[in-house]
């Protein structure tokens, strides 16, 4: 398929089919300020890197991005670091949720990989040790490679996020005492949380996601940020750790790379084809959109946008 396809129906379609899982599931309320959100909210957007963009429902909607974040933040460290960012976190699925603690005692405090909790607070201590104001440098980024300059962080998510935050001010100390983490933990967790709280909606995730389907250019930027090396380790990674525990679940029955977020949004990629961004805000028992999980195996079904 490609972009004289007009892809709107099949995405109204596709929302309409999964629009009863809106009323299952549990929206994130151990972050107080995201129980607040309207389950029933549910949309989608389709980038085509020849055909434009195509969304339905609440696809132009702001919402917590919450991990959908560390795609960028990782695109960020890689630009800075190279290969060497991996001997500080790993590539691997962690095989557990994306909050726990249990394998950094074994790992001596490297993450599994950038996607779950730990690994994110060791990307986010990258930039931290990179740029004077970490947390603007992230934002900017985002509305360089997205084209959208009001694009922001909620201070109420964010605040959130920081009063009940202790777990992942575990993680932040107990990976600071292996010595992998070289700025004070307030500070990657203060960068952390407020990275979280960007607001942003399924066309402008897509947008964003024009790197990674052009092959590491962006419209508008004039330099290329990421080879096309690169995006495939990017995009790998998208695959096989990018939905948390449930990774080869949806692997299998949707087969595209993607990020998920406590906030009800999935992003998936397939370099040099498509970006898909999806928002239901109810999550199933591993953090990722319930809805938005089928909607992503609808649409891949249907259409033929896999890589397998």
């Amino acid at each position: 398929m490609d972009g004289s396809i007009n892809f709107t129906p099949i995405l109204e379609q596709v929302l309409d089919e999964v629009r009863p899982l809106t009323l299952q599931g549990k929206v994130a309320n151990y972050i107080p300020e995201l129980g607040h959100v309207d389950r029933n909210k549910l949309g989608i957007a389709l980038y085509l890197p020849d055909g434009g963009t195509y969304t339905a429902g609440d696809a132009h909607e702001r919402f917590s991005i919450q991990s959908i974040s560390k795609v960028f933040t990782l695109i960020m460290a890689y630009r800075k670091l190279g290969d060497s960012l991996w001997q500080r976190v790993g590539r691997e699925p962690s095989g557990n949720p994306f909050n726990s603690l249990i394998q950094l005692e074994t790992d001596q405090g490297i993450p599994r990989n950038p996607f779950i909790n730990a690994g994110a607070l060791v990307v986010t201590d990258v930039l931290c040790s990179q740029y004077v104001n970490p947390h603007l440098a992230i934002l900017e980024f985002i509305r360089q490679i997205s084209g959208v300059e009001d694009i922001n962080f909620n201070p109420r998510v964010a605040r959130s996020e920081a009063q009940h935050g202790f777990r992942n001010a575990a993680m932040a100390n107990f990976i600071k005492s292996f010595g992998n983490l070289k700025s004070p933990v307030e500070n990657v967790l203060e960068t952390y949380f407020r990275q979280c709280s960007i607001e942003m909606s399924c066309a402008e995730l897509v947008s964003a996601a024009q790197l990674l389907v052009h092959y590491g250019t962006a419209l508008g930027v004039s330099e290329a940020l990421l080879t096309p090396s690169e995006v495939r380790r990017v995009a790998s990674i998208m695959l096989t750790c990018g939905t948390y525990d449930a990774a080869g679940d949806f692997a299998f029955r949707i087969g595209l790379p993607a990020k998920s977020g406590v906030g009800g949004g999935i992003l998936a990629v397939v370099p040099g084809r498509m970006a898909l961004c999806v928002w239901s805000p109810a999550l199933d028992a591993h953090g990722n959109s319930l809805a938005g999980s089928r909607a992503l195996e609808l649409f891949s079904g249907r259409t033929g946008f896999s890589i397998f």
